[in-house]
């Protein structure tokens, strides 16, 4: 797995580099080589939050963890990737094995805000696949939505979680 660690408001130091690779290393067996894992450690206001967003296959794993503790925020950040992927093992190895839309990749910047408050663009490639797999990805993202092309239907929908804790897809109409 290809690790790259971004700090934001701090430094990282050699030590907690070498732990991060070796925390993140336990979580190779689930992935290829092709695996990559973007670890961002921000400091602010005394608390030390880490995020790892690992993309591997098409399919996006993220979490995050804020505590007073660099540390400890990485050991529960790793905890949680980890029960994500263990949660969805079955649905994930079905996925893996028909990679046929392995080719998903996100492209992120960030533009400056706008008239209306807009203080952040993402820009992303939209995968075919079906509402359970969209809600599936929105679930292992931690999101409260997933914009996905449905190949049933080959249009752009959004899959979103409603208060009620069920799921709803938007469909546009003409």
């Amino acid at each position: 797995m290809n690790i790259s660690i971004i700090s934001k408001n701090t430094s990282v130091r050699d030590p907690f580099r070498e732990r991060c690779e070796k925390k993140l290393a336990k979580l190779d067996r689930f992935f290829g080589d092709d695996a990559k894992a973007t670890v961002t450690v921000t400091n602010q206001n005394g608390r030390e939050t880490v995020e790892a967003t690992i993309t591997a296959g098409g399919m996006f794993f993220r979490a995050e963890k804020t505590t007073s503790d660099r540390l400890d925020s990485l050991e529960a950040t790793v905890d949680a990737l980890t029960k994500q992927i263990t949660r969805n093992k079955k649905k994930l190895e079905h996925k893996f094995q028909n990679a046929k839309f392995a080719e998903l990749a996100a492209d992120f910047y960030e533009e400056p805000a706008e008239d209306f408050g807009v203080v952040k663009t993402k820009q992303f490639r939209v995968t075919p696949m079906d509402v359970q797999e969209a809600i599936l990805q929105m679930n292992l993202l931690g999101h409260n939505f997933f914009m996905f092309r449905n190949t049933e239907t080959g249009e752009i929908n959004v899959v979103y979680k409603r208060n009620d804790e069920k799921y709803g897809v938007l469909e546009p109409i003409d």
